[in-house]
């Protein structure tokens, strides 16, 4: 038992490590004053958002980009609430200044995977080359065009992904959220930094459409209902390695929602959980594989400690020791994404994330699950 633990931590601490030293290796992108050259197609895709579209629309409004540059495709993806009409409304008697490059289509469904269906169809209709998606519950910053346009200007990309953070409030719930996006866009970040991409967030991702049909889009992933991003950022990354970036630029942070409630919380990530195994990436493989090894090493060191099976001093090393370095990367991600204010809930949350992510593991090894109303099978 010792020597499996000596293992599985220093495996762990390697790991984390590497991602912390990738997160310094990509460089801060700052704006400067640039002409706008690039032509994007925003897709965004949406089911039942009434609640959430009001911002969405209103940060559109605000963006800075010339707007004869990008056009907006809202994916409706069968709707049963007020969706439509609010975003028909909004163009009508508050029009966006893009208004005459602002529509709604609906989602041409094929598979199993409505998200993926959505975006296929969009870019099927999308007029240029540089698509960006987002998602309907996002609020888009200022600058945000204005930073990948001048990205694309100084570097030779295919595929950009970018910054995804929670808005803060100070329920418990969001605030673990808050941590747990702000560690996975830590790794996000780093795994870029060590040249080994294996994450991205689809409510911030930029590609070419030509490099989507190079690569055949969604083909041989519509199966699985999520993961539109990370096989997509697979896919590229084996055709066009080198031309698959990270743009780490404050400017570009989009702010999105947490689950209001812990049951919607278990879906999303049973969700997330259930494409794990199908991934094609053998980095990304391998970095789910020891971090749900080091979780289960502390839920059974702690179980078997308290027969005292185990001695409590070994438990202790290794919760010291993934303390502190699981602090420093969400530290550094705390920092860049000016959240610094949610570290002092950093203890109660490392100390329940354990018990969390391994019954997401087991319960999405086992369960269906259900999201936007509808059931989707492992």
């Amino acid at each position: 038992m010792i020597l499996i633990s000596l293992i599985i931590t220093i495996s762990y601490l390697l790991l984390v490590g590497s991602f912390i030293f990738g997160f310094d290796k990509i460089a801060t992108f700052r704006l400067e004053d640039t002409p706008a050259k690039t032509k994007f197609s925003i897709l965004i895709p949406f089911r039942n958002e009434a609640e959430n579209l009001p911002d969405l629309l209103k940060s559109i409004e605000a963006l800075k980009y010339p707007k004869h540059l990008f056009e907006i495709i809202f994916v409706d993806d069968e709707s049963d609430d007020d969706s439509v009409d609010i975003i028909k409304k909004t163009l009508k008697t508050r029009p966006l200044d893009c208004a005459q490059d602002a529509r709604i289509i609906t989602n041409d469904r094929k598979t199993n995977s409505p998200k993926k269906d959505a975006i296929t169809s969009a870019i099927k209709k999308a007029k240029y080359d540089w698509i960006i998606t987002t998602d309907a519950d996002c609020q888009l910053p200022l600058f945000w065009l204005d930073s990948f346009d001048q990205y694309i200007q100084k570097n030779n990309a295919v595929c950009i992904a970018a910054p995804v953070v929670y808005n803060n409030d100070n329920s418990f719930l969001n605030r673990f959220q808050v941590l747990d996006i702000l560690s996975l866009q830590g790794a996000t970040i780093g795994g870029f930094g060590i040249n080994k991409p294996f994450l991205c967030n689809g409510a911030n991702l930029a590609y070419k459409k030509s490099i989507f049909n190079e690569v055949s889009g969604f083909e041989g992933n519509t199966n699985i209902a999520s993961g539109d991003d990370i096989f997509l950022l697979e896919k590229i990354a084996t055709k066009q390695p080198k031309r698959v970036h990270y743009l780490k630029c404050k400017q570009a942070i989009i702010k999105t929602q947490s689950q209001p409630n812990w049951a919607n919380l278990l879906s999303q990530r049973v969700r997330w959980a259930a494409k794990t195994s199908t991934y094609n990436n053998w980095f990304g493989k391998l970095t789910g594989l020891i971090v749900l090894l080091m979780n289960t090493l502390i839920v059974i060191g702690f179980l078997l400690s308290c027969i005292s099976i185990l001695n409590f001093k070994i438990l202790l090393y290794i919760l010291v020791i993934k303390f502190n370095i699981d602090f420093f990367l969400i530290y550094k991600s705390a920092s860049f994404f000016n959240q610094k204010s949610i570290l002092k809930n950093y203890l109660f949350g490392f100390l329940i994330y354990p018990f969390f992510s391994i019954y997401i593991a087991f319960i999405s090894s086992f369960s269906s699950y259900k999201w936007k109303g509808r059931d989707f099978k492992k």
